[in-house]
């Protein structure tokens, strides 16, 4: 939960990079946390502060009258087919979401609602029956959410939208590379799966021991977790109970909307550019220039999530890139580039589209990574000077007299349940050597000595970004992984298939590194709502282990049923696939391949990105709202703007709400933007199954232009 004030989160573009992008802290109140107006805000985004403050101070005298079940209580396996129920649903929207635009917004709102609806629907039914044996429990509420949490995860982690669906010829064949045979690896179900196993669970182990100092001795806010800890908390208060029943009452009619809404445009796409997906709401010239709405319920609800800022640096991005940008460019035509070149041809305006939008997005990460590798280097020296660095085991806390009876009670039961540093050193290596000698034999270009090399850095990158997203809710784990396709892509060499081992690598950095800080958010919820860790820790094992083979599944039924998949002109053109392969290209060949002038735009952009972002933090916070963000500015440089300006149409619908009824907007936002996220995401499982049953849409909704029509007549009546 959030206040108004909060910026809500946001997995811009390819990562989980721009999260959070300033969080307020609520004003403290006498007035217990579930009596506040907060119940609303969004998306698991930045909460308030530490839990020490007032606001929180009567939080666990409310539940002091209820017994905490032990961690083996706490893992029940109604819990884990719920998780199951979810992470499917929400996976599947995930991967929609990678496969379009690659905006994924945090869903931690409405695995939490959903999770508290069917679990309290399960024990009402069997308390009614009298079979009821155990309590539905704030602490098996929180293995939920993070069990959801871990298994739609592994969507976004697998790289099924960047890395690891560049790796196939379908993406390669639109770059300009002279050698793509050896660079490339098609999806198939065994290996992603396998390669998922071997790499997604050491970034758990790495971080591991690393828990109480992070949590308890540094005292660290990880505002996601903070604020889906308040959330599960409220939910289990009788006037929380009431609210989260009315959210999910509003979830599900938005969800049945969005769904049928999907249902009823399949029935007009019967072809290329048919249907409301291709509507020229602003006239077909704009629409050549992808200026259109496209009545996708999806993004108005992700709009809705989305900070207002995203949104219109999404749509100032858009409008500087495709409504002047390109048609200038492409005005250069037999000039730049090629008269003869298609505009989905690399050496034409497509490259200055791809190579621009990548300048902006290294541009932007280099910046915010040298800035939270600052605030972490800062925070390491406050510390140290304030002589708080305290030990990894338990055996000692640490005694501050500002303590609360919360922390008191939170702490003690936080180090009741340790988990020992020799298991976690022996799960890493014991992982490791596995994985080790694994990953060379999924891709045979990667050499064991590269996974090596990785896995020796791992740690410390784990924990510099776990820390870094303790402080500002900002994952650099995309930014890691590009690192790791530069410096890996370019020790290989590209006569050994150096843009394969940067893309691998990628993955494998990326894996470690996002489920460590996702980890540490997880352990941050279960401090505050008096979870164990260690049911914590089998909870985030077992999501992520069902989100290896799910997440693989849903993206090979998406890739079995779009024979068109990754293509430009697809209903999923995959776009930062085609980034991140380009990314690695350029990374061992150099920039030979690009148009005329292409180069010297990508420093302007780049430039530009780092300028943008100094400006931000060194004008005033009244100012600073106000200029845009380049990572989203960046994203529709090769999408197009129709899906900003879905977005903008969400953002405009919460502004009007809020401004007749803020309580209202507020509380339900969330749940009505999730349901329509959710809807729109789970009609691609139906839409899927017809399309590989070779069932085809009836009707082709398309619009021509008057002269177009009259010839399209004249052929007829001929």
């Amino acid at each position: 939960m959030t206040t108004q004030d909060a910026q809500r989160r946001f997995h811009g573009g390819d990562s989980h990079e721009n999260s959070t992008f300033s969080v307020e802290q609520s004003p403290a109140s006498k007035t217990p946390l579930m009596e506040n107006e907060d119940y609303g805000g969004g998306g698991g985004g930045g909460g308030g502060g530490g839990d020490s403050d007032d606001t929180f101070q009567t939080v666990e005298m409310l539940f002091q009258d209820k017994e905490v079940p032990s961690w083996r209580e706490q893992l029940t396996i109604r819990a884990f087919v719920v998780s199951f129920i979810l992470g499917v649903l929400l996976t599947f929207t995930v991967m929609k979401l990678n496969l379009t635009t690659g905006i994924i917004p945090s869903l931690n709102v409405s695995a939490g609602l959903l999770g508290f609806f069917f679990v309290k629907t399960w024990t009402k039914f069997l308390e009614k029956a009298g079979m009821l044996k155990q309590p539905f429990t704030r602490q098996e509420n929180t293995v939920i959410q993070t069990c959801v949490v871990a298994t739609s995860g592994i969507a976004f982690s697998g790289g099924f939208g960047s890395y690891l669906f560049g790796l196939s010829s379908a993406v390669a064949k639109q770059t300009t590379e002279t050698d793509a045979a050896q660079n490339t690896k098609d999806p198939s179900l065994s290996w992603i799966i396998g390669f998922l196993f071997v790499v997604s669970f050491l970034g758990l182990f790495s971080i591991l021991p690393l828990r109480k100092i992070m949590v308890i001795d540094y005292k660290l806010v990880y505002p996601s977790g903070t604020a889906t800890a308040h959330l599960i908390n409220s939910f289990h208060t009788p006037l929380g109970a009431k609210l989260a029943k009315k959210q999910v009452r509003t979830l599900g009619k938005f969800f049945s909307f969005s769904f049928l809404w999907s249902f009823f445009q399949w029935f007009f796409a019967a072809g290329d550019e048919c249907g409301f997906s291709s509507f020229p709401s602003f006239g077909l010239k704009a629409y050549e220039n992808r200026f259109y709405f496209d009545f996708s319920a999806v993004y108005v609800g992700v709009g809705m999530i989305c900070p207002y800022l995203i949104n219109i640096s999404v749509l100032v991005g858009a409008i500087l890139s495709w409504g002047v940008m390109w048609p200038l460019i492409k005005a250069r035509k037999g000039d730049w580039y090629a008269a003869d070149l298609s505009d989905s041809n690399l050496r034409g305006v497509q490259g200055y589209r791809v190579f621009v939008s990548i300048a902006m997005i290294l541009g932007d990460g280099l910046y915010n990574f040298l800035k939270v590798l600052g605030k972490t280097i800062k925070g390491f020296i406050k510390q140290y000077k304030n002589k708080e660095v305290m030990p990894v085991t338990a055996r000692g806390s640490p005694e501050q007299s500002s303590n609360s009876y919360d922390d008191e009670v939170r702490t003690k039961l936080f180090l009741k349940d340790g988990i020992p540093v020799w298991a976690s050193i022996v799960g890493y290596v014991g992982i490791a050597i596995i994985s080790i000698s694994t990953v060379p034999q999924i891709f045979h270009q990667m050499k064991w000595y590269y996974v090596l090399v990785i896995y020796i850095f791992a740690p410390v990158l784990a924990f510099c970004n776990a820390y870094g997203c303790g402080l500002t809710d900002w994952s650099l784990a995309s930014t890691y992984g590009k690192l790791a396709i530069f410096a890996i892509g370019a020790w290989a060499g590209e006569a050994h298939g150096g843009v394969l081992v940067g893309l691998a690598a990628c993955g494998v950095m990326m894996n470690i590194v996002s489920t460590a800080s996702d980890l540490m958010q997880d352990f941050k919820t279960g401090y505050m709502t008096l979870a164990s860790p260690r049911s914590m820790f089998v909870s985030q094992i077992i999501g992520t282990a069902m989100g290896c083979v799910i997440s693989p599944c849903v993206f090979w039924l998406f890739y079995k049923a779009f024979a068109d998949l990754g293509s430009p002109d697809s209903a999923y053109p995959a776009p930062y696939a085609l980034v991140y392969r380009n990314m690695s290209i350029l990374g061992v060949e150099g920039f030979g391949s690009l148009p005329q002038h292409c180069l010297t735009l990508c420093y302007i952009f780049f430039a530009v990105a780092i300028v943008i972002n100094l400006l931000r933090d060194t004008v005033l916070r009244k100012w600073a709202k106000y200029i845009p963000l380049p990572m989203a500015m960046a994203i529709p440089f090769y999408l197009g703007p129709y899906f900003a300006i879905d977005m903008c149409v969400g953002s405009l619908i919460l502004f009007i709400w809020g401004k007749k009824n803020k309580a209202m907007a507020d509380a339900f936002a969330p749940a009505v933007a999730s349901g329509l996220i959710c809807g729109d995401g789970i009609w691609t499982l139906p839409t899927s199954i017809l399309a590989l049953a070779g069932i085809q849409p009836p009707i082709c909704m398309k619009f021509l232009s008057r002269a177009a029509n009259a010839k399209v007549d004249t052929y007829l009546s001929s």
